[in-house]
């Protein structure tokens, strides 16, 4: 293998599954050339990685919808004269993308949709395994050992010291500490009560004497500003100010981060933060924080079945469950 492809996942979580697959094709094959082909929203995520030549943007449902376009990108592959194709996601679309482009090797799991283009199927696990392994399961296929399983962020030192200067700018004093809380979700099940945080950020400033920095996206200002409105310590408010690496060199920084499963829980984790995971509706076996740090997980078991895609819940009392109490002995 002298050129590699690997076609990501669409996800910023699930990318940071894939960062061990992506160092274990490194370690294994140094002098190879190495690119990723992701959507948009997963570059920043690969930026910066030591493990990667070359960051191909497709996005099929956006810029690359229209036939032509796609024709576009497998005169683009082609030109690269890749001889090995991973494909880490079920897609018939992707798949017929490396069939057109001539990839010779074209390794993947086997299913039903895309298996047929496949040069190499690889069986599917027989047992539930964490994403980052099922990844990795696709490196052993063909002979590699993983040396690391944990997954990594990358900031650099630029990123470093915008996210001091952001913190600087919201009323953070230079070296004082701080714990970062991370309130939002990709969907509402995964959210912990706005109410809880409120109260746990209270308590953290009467107990611990630390202050809060409440993190999230533009979408998350909203929320962020729900639970200051909530707390009688008002916190400081990061919601639409950072970037994902200012975010991580922000979460590197705090004493410790608290977070509902999210892309930001796992970008925490890929820095070797020291971490607070709020579970309730997915399973910390299957996507739950695998990073280097310190890391606590909170779950409590209510009976229902884990993992739960039932966005028709009315109670979300698996995240109920959690209490304030529980975080706050778990950080102190």
């Amino acid at each position: 293998m002298n050129r590699i492809l690997v076609v990501n996942v669409n996800w910023l979580g699930d990318t940071l599954f894939v960062m061990p697959f992506i160092r274990a094709l490194r370690e294994s094959h140094p002098q190879s050339y190495i690119s990723v082909l992701t959507h948009p929203r997963c570059g920043e995520v690969l930026r910066a990685s030591p493990h990667i030549d070359e960051i191909i943007i497709y996005d099929e449902k956006g810029r690359n919808k229209h036939l032509l376009s796609r024709f576009a990108v497998v005169s683009q592959l082609k030109s690269k004269k890749f001889d090995t194709a991973f494909i880490l996601r079920k897609s018939l679309s992707r798949s017929m993308l490396l069939f057109l482009s001539k990839i010779p090797k074209r390794i993947g799991y086997d299913n039903k949709r895309a298996g047929f283009l496949l040069t190499k199927k690889v069986p599917l696990p027989t047992k539930v395994l964490h994403k980052a392994e099922y990844f990795l399961g696709l490196a052993r296929a063909v002979d590699i050992d993983p040396k690391k399983a944990r997954y990594e962020f990358f900031v650099s030192d630029t990123e470093r010291k915008k996210a001091a200067e952001i913190l600087r700018e919201a009323g953070l004093k230079k070296e004082e500490s701080f714990i970062a809380i991370n309130a939002g979700g990709n969907w509402d099940l995964k959210r912990w009560p706005a109410e809880n945080f409120a109260e746990l950020g209270d308590r953290i400033y009467d107990k611990l004497y630390l202050k809060v920095a409440l993190t999230g996206a533009v979408k998350d200002i909203e929320l962020c500003k729900k639970i200051s409105d909530m707390m009688k310590h008002k916190p400081i408010l990061l919601c639409g100010k950072t970037d994902l690496k200012t975010l991580g060199a922000i979460f590197e920084m705090a004493k410790w981060a608290i977070s509902n499963d999210s892309g930001p829980m796992h970008i925490a984790a890929g820095m070797g933060a020291s971490l607070v995971a709020l579970f309730g509706p997915t399973s910390p076996e299957i996507t739950g924080p695998y990073g280097n740090g310190v890391c606590v997980v909170l779950r409590k078991d209510i009976g229902c079945k884990i993992p739960c895609y039932m966005l028709s819940c009315k109670d979300n009392k698996c995240m109920k469950a959690i209490t304030v109490e529980e975080v706050l002995r778990a950080i102190s």
